[in-house]
């Protein structure tokens, strides 16, 4: 169903709404900007902190704040609140365990045009190698206020990637994302394990394969650590093969995360993943065109996905 929401003001009204309710509720921002926080910072300047551009002393301020009790939100991009800060992520939130939520805004190729600088492609890698550490990536607006909350009442450091734009809905109000992953569609030929958006792409994909006869499920992984193990185990006991399904880097995503998940839970079980290159991508243009040219769209998907089904003895035609 169709939203006319972008999915980062659905964060932020809902971080406004606990604002209102709890004035222990801080949000800073590195000099960043979304329509729905110019309400905040009018509304509750004593609860809205512009550092700057200063992530690294933002993250230490924070910290500072959670241990005073207050419940800290920390937003800016991907590669500016993860690989920029990890030291201070690491230090100052996660060896302390500080309730601190990470909002980092524009997962893989979101800022397309603006190269490696600001490309969120090893966020993930980089962030589930925390021990303490909470990751959430929600897939549509619904979860997107729900993933807030569930910062809120983390009782350490949570991370949560943030899209941009208007995303059509897959979940409704009375949904519980209490598991950590959801399974959309049954499938008995094969399970995509897709994260964000790509869960998105990942329904496309099951439908445009089961025009082709062939049975696809369609499983969202909107929490990718910790793991949803025996949520995770069921999908996998009822599963042929596995494609995992994500705009990060190849190296260290979920498709990463779930092979280290079947081989330490003994199941021999055919795993294809799908992501970005282990390569910075260079590349000039448009979200939509780089996810093309990296063969992340629909066509390059099911390219990828049919030639190895011809390896389980799948025969197409095209």
């Amino acid at each position: 169903m169709a939203n006319n929401i972008d999915i980062r003001d659905a964060f932020f009204d809902e971080l406004y709404n606990l604002a209102k309710k709890d004035p222990k509720v801080i949000l800073l921002v590195a000099d960043m900007g979304a329509f729905s926080l110019t309400k905040f910072k009018k509304d509750f300047p004593d609860q809205f902190i512009n550092v700057g551009i200063a992530e690294q002393n933002m993250v230490s301020v924070a910290a500072g704040l959670a241990l005073a009790g207050r419940k800290v939100f920390i937003y800016t991009i991907i590669p500016f609140i993860t690989a920029r800060c990890y030291e201070q992520v690491k230090i100052d939130l996660c060896s302390m365990n500080l309730p601190v939520t990470i909002l980092g805004v524009g997962p893989g190729l979101t800022y397309g045009n603006d190269g490696p600088t600001h490309h969120g492609m090893q966020d993930i890698a980089i962030m589930r190698a925390l021990p303490e550490i909470t990751i959430l990536n929600p897939s549509d607006v619904i979860m997107a206020a729900a993933s807030i909350n569930i910062g809120y009442r983390n009782s350490g450091p949570t991370y949560i990637r943030i899209d941009k734009g208007k995303i059509p809905d897959i979940y409704n109000q009375n949904s519980n994302f209490a598991d950590g992953i959801a399974e959309l569609k049954e499938g008995s030929d094969l399970t995509i394990i897709a994260t964000g958006t790509m869960v998105h792409q990942a329904l496309k994909v099951a439908q445009e394969l089961n025009n082709r006869q062939i049975s696809a499920g369609v499983v969202d992984l909107y929490r990718i650590k910790p793991l949803p193990k025996e949520k995770l185990l069921k999908i996998i006991d009822s599963s042929k093969r596995l494609i995992t399904l994500e705009e990060h880097s190849i190296v260290s995503g979920i498709g990463s995360a779930i092979s280290e998940f079947l081989t330490d839970n003994d199941k021999n079980i055919p795993l294809k993943r799908l992501a970005l290159p282990d390569t910075h991508c260079f590349e000039s243009g448009d979200r939509d065109s780089l996810l093309a040219f990296y063969n992340l769209d629909l066509d390059g998907i099911i390219k990828n996905v049919l030639e190895w089904l011809s390896n389980f003895g799948y025969g197409f035609k095209n």
